[in-house]
């Protein structure tokens, strides 16, 4: 699980040792590993099926598993397939019911989830736009080069043909800015302003500029957003560890749904 803190020596010491030993190898496992009741019994040789459930059940009740049922595929090629959620770190019923019910939310309208959430992203800030204002800077600082002008201070790399001043990138340096501004990066400029290049450029200054104007490229329309019906659903719902009955987040606690809660080892009637 990502945003966690390291792994500890004493991380599973208060489990028994059956679920410390089969805590620790399912810590153990890369991300998507196949840990189901039977396979789990293939690689660990101490304990059979019927104990590997068992300890399952004992570390969902612990607060670091908790099982889900999701529909997979598209169309009429689909099929249920159980995931596993896994935290080294315990926590608590809350926890993990917020969780969960931000996973079996449609994308279109998520659930606010506690910030050490498995498969959680982020997303990267967008760059600048180029258009708007730059800040002055201060006496002694140079100001940082912009995107359109670095990309044209470089076509003398990609071509010494295209070789510019630093002044003539100045000059120019708005015109590919335009570029910029309708979505094409910095490889595409360059193959447009070197492609097909004559024998000698007399000029590169004026061919480069000639080019920037004859060839910007279009504005592309913005994306008309789906609409809310064509949204994808995650279509997942939540399992109990012991039993395997699928149902609503709020209808379990400690991983396990109500019949399995009471006929548990040491525990009184469910809420």
């Amino acid at each position: 699980m990502p945003e966690q803190r390291p792994p500890l020596e004493g991380d599973f010491a208060f489990l028994p040792e059956r679920e410390r030993h089969i805590a620790g190898y399912i810590e153990a496992l890369p991300d998507g590993a196949v840990m189901d009741i039977k396979s789990l019994a293939k690689v660990l040789p101490l304990y059979g099926q019927a104990a590997v459930s068992s300890a399952l059940k004992a570390l969902s009740v612990a607060g670091h598993l908790r099982r889900a049922r999701e529909l997979n595929g598209e169309g009429d090629q689909v099929r249920w397939v159980t995931r596993t959620y896994w935290s080294r770190v315990a926590h608590d019923n809350e926890w993990w019911g917020t969780f969960l019910t931000a996973e079996a939310t449609p994308v279109a309208a998520p659930v606010p989830v506690p910030a050490s959430v498995p498969q959680q992203r982020t997303e990267e800030p967008e760059p600048e736009s180029q258009s708007e204002p730059q800040p002055e800077p201060e006496a002694g600082e140079e100001r940082r080069p912009s995107r359109a002008f670095m990309a044209l201070a470089r076509l003398g790399r990609a071509d010494s043909r295209l070789a510019l001043s630093a002044a003539d990138c100045a000059e120019l340096e708005q015109l590919a800015a335009e570029w910029f501004e309708r979505g094409v990066g910095a490889e595409y400029l360059t193959g447009a302003l070197t492609a097909g290049l004559p024998d000698a450029v007399g000029s590169p200054f004026g061919f480069v500029r000639r080019r920037l104007r004859d060839k910007l490229p279009p504005r592309m329309p913005a994306p008309t957003p789906r609409p809310a019906s064509e949204v994808p659903l995650r279509r997942m719902m939540v399992e109990c560890t012991e039993c395997r009955t699928p149902g609503r987040p709020e209808a379990f606690r400690d991983g396990l749904c109500r019949p399995c809660r009471e006929s548990a080892p040491g525990t009184g009637p469910a809420d």
